[in-house]
């Protein structure tokens, strides 16, 4: 919540939406709950529905405005109902067709949002309840109580967030969908107990988890736009995966981590070195996971030299194209292996 402006009931409802809704069925009473504790009906004093903006409709949403001379005032249609349906339609479309109004729902909803992060059990142990006996533990206690008969003691593993690292393409021929997917980024970099690092690849690797860090997505953004040299320019994956994993790799960012590639997989250089260096990464990884914008346009087939070679060594391949493909990303990253 402390991300969130509380003035703008919109990003609450899908803030809330997003961390409490585990699937459909859930949606009608939220809705229920969070029409009812914002109308006012826990305090006994109901309030008036405040009157849809047409602004923050999409383009081709349609939403039902009261008239507002009519008398009727509580027949007045609630800004979070309609703006619930638009983000409805909104959440399936592909992000490089959206414009305007539209683009700038998709930046507030991704501010918001909310990149969970998988437990990895530590060599380390803990005090437990249960779990096996602490053999030490239990005899500093027995000398204490003087050789008396004590209660056994017990140990667990730690258990600390898993880290994720994000490589974000930013090549031209990604460049509809850059922006979105580095706000994606820049919410996994929130979660201050999951340690995340970002980089975006084009023609070079740019480390950008400094920038990232800023608390607001667009001053984040405007400093990675000055870090990273090569927006919008060619793609040679197989070399800057080779120089991430010589650098980042056997014992760096890399090791034991969730690892998501975000890119279309084109490749203009040597598609056996990004099939070489994707097997390495696979060795070195927890887990592998390739978000592509290309999936999921009708008759995509992972044709493409680069996607062909990295495939095999992938773990989860999934869309990327649209919120609801990076809702479900989201989901993957967050999955126990």
């Amino acid at each position: 919540m402390a991300a969130l402006d509380p003035g703008r009931r919109d990003d609450v409802y899908w803030a809330g939406r997003l961390t409490v809704c585990a699937g459909p069925d859930d949606v009608p009473r939220y809705d229920a709950a969070f029409a009812a504790y914002f109308a006012g009906a826990t305090s006994g004093q109901p309030r008036r529905a405040p009157l849809v903006r047409p602004a923050s409709v999409p383009v081709g949403v349609e939403a039902p405005l009261a008239d507002p001379g009519d008398p009727e005032g509580d027949e007045e249609v609630p800004a979070v109902a309609a703006s619930a349906s638009a983000v409805e339609v909104l959440r399936q479309r592909d992000i490089a067709t959206l414009q305007g109004a539209e683009r700038e729902l998709l930046q507030r909803l991704l501010a918001v949002f909310d990149l969970p992060g998988e437990q990895r059990r530590s060599r380390r142990y803990r005090p437990a309840h249960r779990g096996r006996i602490d053999r030490a533990r239990t005899v500093r206690e027995l000398l204490h109580g003087g050789g008396e008969p004590v209660r056994l003691q017990y140990e667990r593993h730690r258990h600390r967030p898993r880290r994720v690292v994000l490589l974000v393409d930013v090549s031209g021929s990604m460049s509809a969908y850059a922006d979105a997917l580095l706000r994606f980024a820049h919410a996994a970099t929130r979660r201050r107990d999951v340690p995340t690092e970002v980089f975006t690849i084009g023609t070079r690797l740019t480390r950008v988890t400094r920038e990232m860090a800023h608390r607001d997505s667009r001053t984040a953004l405007a400093a990675a736009a000055t870090a990273v040299p090569d927006w919008s320019g060619g793609t040679r994956l197989g070399v800057l995966l080779k120089e991430f994993l010589d650098r980042w790799g056997q014992r760096g960012v890399a090791r034991g981590a969730i690892v998501v590639v975000l890119s279309d997989g084109w490749e203009r250089g040597d598609a056996g070195l990004l099939g070489a260096q994707m097997e390495r990464l696979s060795r070195l990884a927890h887990r592998v996971v390739w978000a592509n914008p290309r999936k999921g346009h009708p008759g995509y087939a992972p044709l493409a030299a680069g996607m062909a070679a990295a495939l095999p060594y992938v773990d989860d391949f999934v869309e990327g194209h649209s919120l609801a493909a990076l809702e479900q990303l989201a989901k993957v990253v967050a999955a126990r292996a």
